[in-house]
Parts: structure tokens; sequence; C-alpha cells
């Protein structure tokens, strides 16, 4: 087994075959793989949503609750009743442009940088949000709709910049005019009821339709026609009949599932969202990795509070959102303390004894001790819902925060972590962070820690799940057959993330244990199961899958077209067909992904691969020529040109490049290496010893480096020169014979 299996291997690299094993059954076939789990994905009309008025006439409190809460005015209508921001003729200027908003009529305009570059007029269509803050739409040619950077703080009653301290260039895909603040796929899925996007790949255009302008009543509950007939036909007799969603009847780990739908970050798997089957049927969620998370867990952007909710032990112990949030207004249920009195005996916690601060302090509040926050999006205050201890020992190992030092902002960490032992002790039990940090950042041997959080079933899920995608740093002889165990896992999470692990690696193992997966519970784990099958053709889809495989087929295209309009939606596209074996359509989804974000290097550099691949040397070329250009301190860039630069015999260029890799990455030993060997091509003898001696400054016992130097030695007949190296190798690797062989060719050929 290759030694370095479990690295991240690119697809654009190597070729990936599949071969299916012969064997018919697996005892992995479980519980997790059932007969006619193919939920419907076919879209609800927009008739079946009846408006909140409706609800009203039976639910007048909770209606009232809901009225002027977020969700209602998550979207609306831009008129002079819903617009709280100052368009008098106002003046905003940021990074360099300056936005003058101002009224024409009855409508409402903006005058600011389009994509051009240059200052355009356009005209307000929407509203998004209320408090802290107040964000303007704009419509584009074809159907797309943009979001403003600059918004309405309403609480100081000004103008800001969502992101003062970054500079967006008009063509990035970041400006406000482009993907980054596109309204259709960035937005509308959330703050609108039964919304379809309606995305052409083809011409890039939009059509995209919803129900309800803002998050209704049925945006939650689901679509109130049949309930409302019923109602009317059964009158007193009615009783529930489960056309509803989250009714009081839901579970806490059941509506937990349900507000994640918008409330995590998260990758979509169902063309559209029609309330069937669980969260895992349309999406899934974003693991813990940076820069989502810090390592421990904790939020670092932003996260939508799910991943961070579903840490907690209040979440394990049947916690939901109800418990703290009216699920109405979405406020608070109680103020300060009392919130979590509900659950904590305020005897015992709410007192000095506990926090340590003086009472009715800032200090003595629970959530600023086990929820701390972070600003989003310029002045939007959002706390870390995964309530944990502050733990300043992981600071000063790792850097991760901690809400002492956070609050008490002229200490430092060690202060810190000195005063938390004085007044707790040391820490007195193990949380996951203690495993997983040392896991995510790589440390060796971390991945024992990682492999007891993964099969610890008390921890939590979305924990287990970042441990297997960590875990993928490591290697092991064994390390494979425990990915395929997790293939079985009870958490369509875990089992999901351990396909994306194995659909990366290079070999022919597995692939049969991937098959009973296309009859999974849940939807995103047979998409990511069709995924790794890519490979496979048709034909070699046993008889007992085929069925199945070409349901999934289509649920996994689907999957596909939802998410062409996002650079990572063109690329999984492109690495399908470059599984498949088809490299210019591999190509042509790369080349499209680039046009969605023309500033990503790392998917340019892939595409430079491919074009290598392909034998379009030129395009390579010009590929690392851009990236040069819009990154010119990154060294790999100049490395790899340089390599293809000695391949095509420009062996000076070569040089150039390599030099240039070696200034940016002095500690590379392979810039080393491959410069001597191009010196040496260049008959500059000195030049290559030059080189391969400073490699050997920073790595003593290289052997690489040795034996090209004693090879130049032999070469430019500096023969005890060559024999004390190899002399030196011989010690450093008694095994490999080929240095007693070539000590002994070169004394040969001295004595003769």
């Amino acid at each position: 087994m290759n030694k370095n299996l479990f690295l991240k291997l690119s697809f654009l690299l190597i070729t990936i075959v599949f071969i299916f094993s012969c064997k018919e059954k697996t005892k992995y076939e479980s519980v997790n793989q059932k007969e006619n789990v193919f939920i419907s994905a076919k879209e609800i009309p927009d008739s079946y949503f009846l408006g909140d008025n409706n609800c009203k006439e039976c639910h007048q409190e909770e209606f009232k609750d809901w009225q002027g809460s977020h969700h209602d005015k998550a979207m609306q209508k831009a008129d002079s009743l819903t617009i709280l921001a100052d368009f008098n003729n106002k003046t905003f200027t940021s990074q360099g442009v300056t936005s003058l908003f101002y009224k024409r009529g009855q409508d409402y305009f903006v005058n600011t940088e389009g994509p051009d570059g240059t200052n355009q007029d356009y005209k307000i269509i929407y509203t998004f949000g209320i408090t802290p803050l107040q964000q303007y739409i704009v419509a584009f040619p074809n159907g797309h709709f943009q979001c403003l950077r600059t918004a309405w703080d309403t609480l100081k009653k000004e103008w800001f910049d969502l992101y003062p301290d970054f500079k967006v260039v008009h063509s990035e895909w970041l400006h406000w005019s482009r993907g980054g603040l596109n309204w259709n796929n960035m937005c509308s899925d959330c703050h609108s009821t039964n919304v379809r996007q309606n995305y052409d790949d083809k011409t890039d255009r939009y059509d995209t339709k919803y129900a309800l302008i803002n998050v209704s009543c049925e945006a939650c509950h689901g679509p109130g026609k049949q309930h409302v007939e019923d109602v009317k036909r059964l009158g007193d007799d009615y009783k529930a009949t489960g056309t509803m969603h989250m009714t009081l009847k839901t579970s806490p780990k059941e509506l937990v599932d349900q507000c994640a739908r918008c409330h995590m970050r998260r990758e979509q798997f169902s063309e559209v969202f029609n309330f069937e089957g669980t969260m895992v049927d349309h999406y899934f969620p974003q693991l813990i990795e940076e820069p989502i998370y810090y390592p421990d867990g904790q939020i670092l952007d932003e996260d939508y509070v799910y991943g961070s909710f579903v840490q907690s032990k209040m979440y394990r112990n049947n916690i939901a959102c109800n418990n703290c949030h009216n699920s109405h207004s979405l406020k608070l249920k109680f103020d300060g303390n009392a919130l979590c009195a509900q659950c904590h005996i305020p005897a015992k916690y709410d007192t000095s004894e506990h926090h340590f601060h003086k009472q009715d302090t800032e200090g003595a509040m629970c959530i600023n001790c086990h929820m701390p926050g972070r600003y989003y999006m310029g002045n939007d205050f959002r706390r870390d819902h995964s309530f944990r201890v502050p733990r300043p020992d992981l600071t000063l190992k790792y850097g991760t925060p901690n809400a002492c030092a956070g609050c008490h902002k002229d200490k430092s960490n060690q202060w810190a972590w000195d005063e938390f032992k004085n007044l707790f002790g040391t820490v007195d039990s193990i949380h996951f962070s203690d495993k997983l940090v040392p896991g995510i950042i790589g440390e060796p041997g971390a991945d024992k820690g990682l492999f007891e959080l993964i099969n610890d079933m008390k921890q939590p899920e979305i924990v287990r799940a970042s441990a297997v995608k960590a875990l993928s740093k490591y290697d092991s002889e064994d390390l494979i057959n425990k990915f395929i165990l997790l293939l079985n896992d009870d958490s369509p999470i875990v089992r999901g993330t351990t396909l994306d692990v194995l659909s990366q690696i290079n070999t022919t193992d597995y692939v049969n244990y991937f098959l009973p997966l296309l009859n999974d519970s849940k939807r995103s784990v047979r998409v990511k199961t069709f995924y790794g099958l890519a490979g496979l053709t048709e034909s070699q889809i046993p008889e007992k899958y085929k069925e199945s495989y070409q349901k999934v087929k289509k649920e996994f295209f689907d999957y596909l077209n939802i998410n062409l309009d996002f650079l990572g939606g063109q690329v999984k596209r492109a690495n399908f067909y470059l599984k498949q074996g088809n490299l210019q359509k591999a190509i042509e989804g790369y080349e499209k992904a680039l046009k969605i974000d023309n500033i990503n290097n790392q998917v340019r550099l892939d595409l430079a691969n491919l074009y290598y691949r392909n034998q379009d040397y030129q395009k390579t070329e010009d590929a690392y020529k851009t990236v040069i250009s819009q990154e010119p301190k990154y060294g790999p860039v100049y490395y790899s040109l340089g390599l293809l630069y000695a391949e095509l015999e420009r062996t000076e260029e070569a040089i150039e490049q390599m030099k240039k890799a070696n200034k940016l990455m002095p500690e590379n030993i392979r810039v080393y290496y491959n410069l001597s060997l191009l010196y040496s091509k260049n008959k500059e003898s000195l030049e290559a010893e030059k080189t391969l001696l400073n490699g050997l400054k920073i790595d003593a016992n290289n052997e690489n480096l040795l034996y090209a130097l004693a090879f130049q030695y032999a070469n430019i007949n500096q023969v005890d020169k060559a024999k004390t190296i190899l002399i030196k190798l011989i010690q450093l690797y008694p095994n490999n014979t080929d240095y007693q062989r070539f000590l002994q060719q070169i004394s040969l050929n001295k004595n003769n």
C-alpha cells in the first residue's frame, strides 16, 4: 500500500480508474441501506401557499408575535414604508468608491461602481432586513439580483461598508455586482418562501421564483392549503393530519434539524426544498474547518448558529431553539441570566462563587463567558452557540480564542490561564477540542485522538465527521479499512464525509463497498456515493444496483445543476468528468469556474495541470503567468513554470523561474534539487554545486541532495569529494545498495 495513500490527491494529476470486485454481498449492507428511500424532488406549486393572513384567522397570537420580526421583514419590496435609509442625496465613500443615494420621483436609486469599474445608476428593488442593518437589492440583466455592499446602520442611522477593511476590485467575484453578493444563489433560499432558483448554466440566466416574498408562516410550517381545507371541512372535528411542520409535536432534535435549513452554512443537494425527508436529504452541513471555524469549533466566519449549537451539551440534552427563543418573534424568552436559569439553578450558577465577578455586571452574565461573539457584516454581533467553558490553555497551545482574554483585553492569555487555574483548578474534563484541534492542524500522532473521537458515539456527529475529514491528513496501514467501516456509521454526516475522503484517494479496493450506499436512507449520501462511483461505466454496475443507480444518477445531476452558479459546483462537475476520463469536459468545467471567479488561482493552477495533461503547453504557460501576475509572491507557481520550461528544453528560462522559486521558498528542498539539475544540464557546474550545498545547509542528510552532489562531483572528476558523499550516504542509508555500487564504480574508474 502506498505510504502516502491518504494524503489528499488532486484529481487533476491522477486518472482514477475504479474496478468493481466480483463480490456480490458485503457485511456493510445495513439499516442505512433501504429500499424505497427515494423521496420526491417535485416542486410545490405556489398556489399551495396561502399567505400569512390565512394563518392569522386562527393563530392570532402567533401572527402578532411574528409580525415585524426578522422573518417577517427578511425581504420586502422597496418603497417609502420599507426603506429605512437616508436617500436624500447622501454620499458615502469607502475603499476609493463613492456612492450617491438619491430619490427620483417615488423610486430610490444608488450611483455606485458597477461591474466594469465605472459608476452607474441602479434602482433599488428590494430591502433586506431591519436591524442592526438593512441591505438593498438592485436588478441586473439575465435575472440576476445583486445586494449592495454599502448598507444602512439602523441603530446609528448612517451608511457603512459591510467590509470596510477589504478592498475588492470590480472584476472580482466578491464585488457586489458579481457572485459574492448575488441574491439568487447566496440569499434567496432563506429569505423568501418556496424559492426556486431556476438557473440556466448555458445562458447564465436566472428565472428565480418564490411563493411569498418573506419568511412567512408557511416557510417554516409548510404549505397551508391542505391544512386550511381540512379545518374548513371538519370544523371542531379537525385533528392534525401531519400536513404541517414544526408543530408542538416536533421533537427537539427534529426542530433543530428543520431550523438548520436556513441557520447553517451548507451545500445544497436537492433542486428544490419541498419539506420531504430530513435536512440531509436537501443539504449537507459545513464541518469544523478553517476558515469557517477555529480548530476547536468556535466561530470564526459566519456559521449561522447550527454548526455551533450541535457541538453543545445543550443540544445533546434535547434543548432546542425554542427553549430560548420565541419561535415567532425570535426574541429571547427572558432577559439576562434568567434565560439560563430555566435549567441551571441560580443559587449554584448565578453567584460570585461560580463566575467570580461582581453581581449585575457584564462579567456576571452567563453569555459573556459561555457565548462570546464576533461582529459580522460590519455591525451584526452574533454569539457562539456551542456553549463552552473558556479554555485559555488551548489558546496558549493553538491560538484559539477564549472568553477571558476576550473581555480582559489589557491582559495576556497566560494571565487568563493562570487566573483560570487559580479560580477553578486545572481542566477537570476532556472536551472534544482537546483531540480535534491537534488533528485539524496536523500535529504528528494526533490521529490517535481523532480515532477516539470518531469511535465515541457520545460525541456530536459534526465533531465525529470533522475528525474523519481531519484524519485524511494522516497515514496508517489499516486506515482504509477503518474508513470503510465508517461507511456503515449511524450518522449520515459521518457516512457522507467518509465518502468524500475515499472519493479523493487513488485506490481500486473499495468500490464494492460504495455500491450498497446507492440505497442509503439520505439523498446527500447517495449523491456522494454516485460521485465516488464515477470511474465505473454503467455496464460495470451489478444488476442488483442498476435501478438504484439510475435513480441516484438523476439526483446527482440535479445536485450538479443546482450548484453550477458556484465556482465549487463547476469544479465538482469538472472533477466528475475527469474521473470518467473525459479530459476535455473537465477542462471546460474549470474554464467555466474561472469565469465565475477569475482570481481563484487554486482553480487556475488545477486548470494548468489539465492543460499540461492535454499537451496544450502554451495554455499551461499562460495560466502560470496569470497566477504570477496576480500573486507575484506565490513561490510554487514559479517552481511549476520552471519544471514546464525544463521539459520544453527552455533551460535558461527554467533556471530563471527556479531561482525566483528558491528566493520565495528558501526551505523547499525540491527547488534546490531541480535547480541544481538545470545548472548541470546547462554546464554550470559551480552553480550546481553551490545550489546543492545551500540546500544541504537546510537539510544536511537529505538523500536526494547528497546523491545529486555525489553525482555532480563524479561528473566533473572530483572523485574524492564524490566518495566522501557516497560514504555518508552508505552510512545513512545502508539498505540502498545503489550507493555501494556507485562507490565501487568511481573507485574502479579512478584506479584505472
